[in-house]
């Protein structure tokens, strides 16, 4: 017997909806037809995502790019915001090291 596949993405809206109205994961899940497992999955997919876009992190898709693959402006600034992001803190990671060297050699009295 072939299983009836369905994409939980496609659900995705109403999945939000009931789980935002107070319906249990497992309620969800028997009104669409999936396990309990799946839709807590994939509200922990969804979330893990919101945190990475408030956070100002790009998201990329896994693997390999598609021959025809265009890479938008969108992606390309979302690249950029996250390579000046990590280049900001590093230097504040930097400046830090740097002070409390200074505060050290000044407490030991060498320089």
């Amino acid at each position: 017997m072939p299983r009836s596949y369905q994409h939980i993405k496609e659900y995705e809206k109403e999945i939000l909806k009931l789980k935002a109205q107070g319906f249990t994961k497992r309620e969800i899940g028997e009104k669409y037809g999936f396990t309990y497992e799946q839709i807590h999955n994939f509200i922990s997919r969804y979330n893990q995502n919101q945190r990475k876009l408030a956070a100002g992190i790009a998201l990329k898709r896994k693997g390999r790019p598609p021959k025809d693959y265009v890479v938008s402006e969108q992606d390309k600034v979302a690249e950029l915001k996250y390579i000046l992001a990590r280049k900001d803190d590093k230097i504040k990671r930097l400046e830090m090291e740097n002070e409390l060297m200074r505060d050290f050699l000044s407490l030991t009295e060498r320089k």
